[in-house]
Parts: structure tokens; C-alpha cells; sequence
């Protein structure tokens, strides 16, 4: 058992409108995503299942078939390796909780949230 405090998890931002705080467990990652009004996380997909828990705000989920907009209280299940794009339409947070591990993000190779496009 272990017990983790986000106010003790490192901030991390990614850019000028976007930072996160992550934990990951051995199977899992969660993290807390803040997004400005604006902010647009661009087109990617990952091998991992995601849910998107909207704490704040307002986010517009873009699929490939659809687009959802996801309010505070809302779920987005997103299946694994399904291309999403994501935009702020409110100053937002995020709870994502990711199955497995967000390796990519462990090994620094998510450069799409660092650097956003705005695609």
C-alpha cells in the first residue's frame, strides 16, 4: 500500500496553457491534467485504455466518428489505441487514469503534449 498527496506530486508543465501531476503504479498511471481555455492537447493515439474524468471545466473529445463534450462529473472511456483529440472550452482539469502504464511518458516520449500544435 502506498498513499500519494497530488499536492506532493510533482507539477509539470507542459506548455504555456497545459500541466499535469502523474502517479504511476505498477500496472497503472493516473494524473491530473489542468488545461486553459484554449489549450489543445493535438491527434494521438496510445496502446493504453484511458478514462477521462472531468473534475472542472468543459473539454471537447474528438474521435474519428464523433465528438463528445465532456462537462465536470463526466466519463470519456477511450479504448485502446482509438485516435483522440482533445480542447479546452473552459479553463479545465482532468482526472486520466491509463491502463497499462503510461511507458511513454516515463520515458520522456510524449512530445505532442509538450509542444502542441494546435492540430
Amino acid at each position: 500500500m502506498k498513499l500519494h498527496s497530488w499536492n506532493q506530486v510533482e507539477l509539470e508543465p507542459l506548455s504555456e496553457t497545459a500541466t499535469r501531476r502523474v502517479v504511476h503504479s505498477k500496472r497503472m498511471t493516473t494524473a491530473r491534467i489542468a488545461l486553459r481555455k484554449g489549450a489543445v492537447v493535438p491527434r494521438h493515439s496510445h496502446e493504453n485504455e484511458q478514462i477521462s474524468h472531468v473534475l472542472e471545466g468543459a473539454l471537447l473529445f474528438q474521435f474519428d466518428d464523433c465528438e463528445v463534450t465532456a462537462r465536470a462529473g463526466d466519463l470519456v472511456e477511450i479504448p485502446s489505441h482509438e485516435p483522440h483529440r482533445v480542447e479546452a472550452l473552459e479553463d479545465s482539469l482532468a482526472m486520466d487514469v491509463f491502463q497499462p502504464v503510461r511507458q511513454d511518458w516515463i520515458q520522456g516520449d510524449d512530445s505532442y503534449l509538450r509542444n502542441p500544435s494546435g492540430s
